[in-house]
């Protein structure tokens, strides 16, 4: 039985907007800068995700996939083991549609797919495979000096993830060279610090649209996640561009 989104959206500040909800799971807004579980990167932090919603829901949760503590968006989650383990399995097939908005350095070409091996993160050497498409939705030139040059471009891309690994999407735009903006870790410092001087400091990097098959009813449950504030005044860099 599906509720009405607001059903589990109360008045505290720290809630999630709850995006899709029913008997059996969720999908929830994270915003950017919230971890969403404890780890050995948290470096003392205290305030998750899944700490929130486990009392936003008065019931446990299981979260079904991870978004970085940068990025933002769309995140799944269940009520019990056994539907979580059933949308794993979803999540993993080729059933799903996960559509990642990104901002990237440069002009990539209009349609374009990464297949380049990753490793699992710290502590875990093995490279796997790890394929991510993308597609430039528009393109920007902005009166800032780069690398010699009296301007620097930019792209707003919807990138598709074929697999799950680690900082997967941010990895493969570094390794084209078409570095994520905000990304402090795999990014580019100059082109950081211009969309900094414009307001911008948050990682672009949105998780904007999950679709898959529900595991119990078997219908087609299709979410898009709100833009934040900081997303949309980059997005207006994009002049015409409508989301």
């Amino acid at each position: 039985m599906a509720h009405a989104a607001s059903a589990a959206h109360g008045a505290d500040d720290a809630a999630l907007e709850v995006l899709y909800l029913d008997d059996w799971l969720a999908v929830v807004d994270k915003p950017a800068g919230l971890m969403v579980h404890d780890s050995a990167l948290a470096r003392g932090e205290t305030d998750f995700a899944a700490d929130r919603l486990r009392e936003q829901f008065g019931r446990p949760i299981f979260l079904v996939h991870r978004l970085d503590r940068a990025t933002s968006g769309a995140l799944l989650l269940a009520f019990d083991r056994d539907t979580a383990a059933a949308l794993g399995q979803v999540m993993m097939s080729r059933e799903v549609e996960k559509d990642y908005w990104a901002v990237c350095r440069g002009w990539p070409e209009p349609r374009f797919t990464v297949d380049h091996p990753l490793d699992g993160g710290p502590g875990k050497p093995q490279k796997k495979p790890a394929v991510t498409r993308f597609t430039r939705l528009a393109t920007t030139e902005l009166t800032v000096p780069s690398a010699g040059f009296e301007t620097s471009r930019y792209a707003l891309l919807c990138a598709q993830p074929e697999t799950g690994r680690f900082r997967q999407i941010r990895r493969h735009l570094k390794h084209v060279s078409h570095h994520l903006i905000g990304d402090t870790s795999h990014g580019d410092g100059r082109h950081n610090r211009n969309f900094r001087m414009l307001g911008i400091h948050r990682m672009l990097l949105h998780a904007r649209r999950l679709s898959f098959l529900h595991p119990v009813s078997g219908a087609r449950i299709a979410v898009t996640a709100p833009l934040d504030a900081e997303f949309s005044r980059a997005l207006a860099l994009f002049e015409g561009f409508e989301p």
